[in-house]
């Protein structure tokens, strides 16, 4: 029988080390990321605004980075690995960036929702998820205590 190839680490197949925020940013860090969140948010709706883009594709688009949840159901490890593919900025910015030299307003567009995403996530408190489970995040343990 063959067996599943090792999924990376880079995108959270890292346990969270142990302690009840170890591994978390915390403090003014934590504050830090927060506000960046916000400013990336804040951004990416100014230029959506500039670009006199939908604002009904905003609505219907704004929440779809989270249908990656849905790899939870094979695992934490395999969600944690998709989750954060899709909450990290490289692969939106990238996406702007191409949309940008190429002339596409409709990457553009989705590249501005996603970043918009992202940034309204962690202004909130929501990171990077670590494989030991989805309330384990890079800015703290989601959810009740």
């Amino acid at each position: 029988m063959v067996s599943a190839p090792e999924l990376p680490s880079t995108f959270g197949g890292v346990s969270a080390p142990t302690g009840s925020q170890a591994g978390s940013a915390a403090g003014g860090v934590r504050l830090l990321l927060r506000i960046e969140g916000a400013g990336a948010f804040a951004a990416a709706l100014a230029l959506y605004a500039h670009g006199d883009f939908s604002w009904l594709l905003f609505a219907a688009f704004f929440l779809a980075p989270d249908l990656t949840m849905l790899a939870y159901l094979a695992g934490p490890r395999v969600g944690a690995v998709a989750y954060n593919a899709a909450h990290v900025y490289v692969l939106p910015l990238t996406l702007l960036v191409v949309g940008f030299v190429a002339g596409l307003p409709a990457a553009m567009a989705g590249a501005l929702i996603w970043i918009a995403h992202i940034g309204f996530d962690r202004a909130l408190g929501y990171g990077l998820k670590y494989a030991t489970g989805f309330r384990d995040t890079h800015l703290g343990r989601i959810g009740r205590r």
